[in-house]
């Protein structure tokens, strides 16, 4: 059993035959699998796979020694259902499981320490439904407190003439590689806000969602985003929910997780989502993204330590757990020379803890729903947004109108 303080390498456990029997034959008719793929759960993760499989030609299933590969497309069985007793659909739908389901899921790896720590397979073996969103992964290690996972058998992954069916061959968008090295780009125009927090459930989607409500209520456009994590629907819809005009996260670039991709990937999606937020036909006044998990997560830790990232990211906010955890990750980030511009979350549910980290640290505390108030959350942008500045110095409020359309 790999322990979460190691450095997890690829799941090679043994595991029993493939039921020969579960399994379509090689040659069988490409309508027949069509249809078997129609009639399967699909998750979240996989939600642009459906449309693009309708282009597609000469559709088969990889099976035998295939060797499974990150954010490749798995038709699976459900074989026993454990901590995860729902799919989540494309449109975020909870799907009720049941055993011998076939879903449709993508493979990849996760790290949450509030669940699983789960590993990309090394073969089409048994193995595990890893997060509601979709991820077929082989769980290694888990927090005391959740079941099992539920139990999967892989079908196959999908392939077609020019090989197997990725999430990011069915992506709406394309990281750049070494984005950050371009001189001028959109991420530069426009302020960025980077949300971390103190681990797993501080509180970061919650903050961000209220700050984007509060300023979407203040009058600004807001784009917002989650570049790292494992896919799931729920931050995504209540990004768009808090009013955020556009809202992007890392399975729109082709990743079912972002957990064990190579650092310079991660950075490059992570600019990559920045310049695609900024950009576009009309133009936010703000981009606030989330960066999961906590600061001594591999990734998220490697991000705060890049100049490439420093140089895109205009301000730090900060969600807590509680006091401790506030000092803490204060203290951190100030050693990365990030200092957060203020600090929210889990934390300020409590008003005694608020009053704890108010006396501990010099950096304001504010309580995460009055985020949602126009003129709280105005005024913690007001010296970094030009039209926060415009209406405050004629008195008329930012001009810009904030949309909904949920474009992504």
């Amino acid at each position: 059993m790999t322990t979460l303080d190691q450095t997890p390498q690829r799941a090679t456990t043994a595991h029993p035959a493939l039921d020969a029997a579960a399994l379509p034959a090689p040659d069988a008719a490409p309508a027949m699998l069509r249809s078997r793929i129609e009639l399967a759960k699909h998750a979240f993760s996989t939600r642009a796979v459906g449309p693009f499989l309708r282009r597609r030609e000469n559709l088969r299933l990889l099976t035998g020694d295939h060797v499974p590969q990150a954010g490749e497309v798995v038709l699976a069985r459900v074989t026993r259902i454990g901590q995860h007793k729902r799919l989540e659909s494309p449109v975020s739908r909870r799907q009720i499981l049941f055993d011998g389901d076939e879903i449709l899921v993508a493979y990849g790896s996760r790290y949450a320490a509030d669940q699983f720590l789960a590993l990309l397979p090394g073969d089409l073996g048994p193995c595990h439904l890893a997060a509601a969103g979709g991820l077929a992964s082989r769980v290694v290690d888990k927090n005391a407190a959740v079941s099992d996972a539920t139990e999967i058998q892989p079908i196959g992954v999908l392939a077609d003439d020019q090989g197997p069916i990725t999430l990011a061959r069915a992506a709406a968008h394309r990281i750049i590689p070494g984005v950050g090295e371009r001189p001028h780009r959109p991420g530069h125009d426009v302020p960025v806000i980077a949300v971390l927090g103190t681990s797993m459930n501080s509180g970061k989607s919650t903050v961000l969602a209220q700050f984007a409500h509060g300023l979407a209520q203040a009058g600004l456009r807001v784009a917002a985003g989650k570049a790292t994590g494992t896919g799931a629907g729920n931050d995504y819809n209540y990004f768009l929910d808090s009013g955020a005009h556009r809202v992007l996260d890392f399975t729109d670039f082709g990743y079912s997780s972002t957990f064990q991709t190579p650092f310079e990937e991660v950075r490059d999606l992570y600019l990559s989502m920045v310049d695609e937020l900024a950009g576009g036909s009309v133009q936010p006044d703000v981009v606030l993204v989330e960066i999961a998990d906590g600061l001594f997560q591999g990734e998220t830790s490697r991000l705060l330590e890049d100049a490439q990232f420093g140089e895109v990211t205009d301000r730090i906010v900060f969600a807590a757990g509680d006091a401790l955890g506030a000092v803490g990750g204060v203290g951190a980030l100030a050693g990365l020379g990030r200092a957060p511009d203020f600090v929210s979350g889990v934390v300020t549910g409590s008003p005694l803890a608020t009053a704890e980290a108010r006396r501990a640290i010099a950096v304001p505390v504010v309580p995460t729903f009055d985020l949602a108030q126009g003129e709280v959350a105005s005024r913690l942008v007001e010296d970094l947004v030009p039209a926060v500045r415009r209406g405050a110095e004629t008195g008329a409020g930012a001009s810009a109108e904030a949309g909904a359309d949920g474009t992504a």
